[in-house]
């Protein structure tokens, strides 16, 4: 795919087209990583995005249980 670069103030950008936003899942940032042959282009995800989502998920089908026995008393933490 080819698109133009446009003037854009003093600057120079691209036009991303809406096809490559919603494919990519771009939001109102990129991360520009440099290479030798170019630049690539990454979404940044949102850190723990969907985590909400997937907890009520967890806790509707009752998989919501410590997979390790918790080490501390609660008796400790009462001082």
């Amino acid at each position: 795919m080819r698109i133009p670069i446009v003037k854009i103030g003093n600057s120079k950008g691209i036009r991303i087209p809406k096809m490559l936003i919603d494919r990519y899942a771009f939001e109102d940032e990129v991360e520009i990583e440099l290479t030798e042959e170019g630049m690539v282009l990454h979404p940044i995800k949102k850190v723990r995005h969907g985590w909400g989502d997937f907890f009520a998920k967890m806790h509707k089908n009752e998989d919501d249980v410590l997979l390790i026995e918790d080490f501390f008393n609660d008796e400790e933490w009462d001082d």
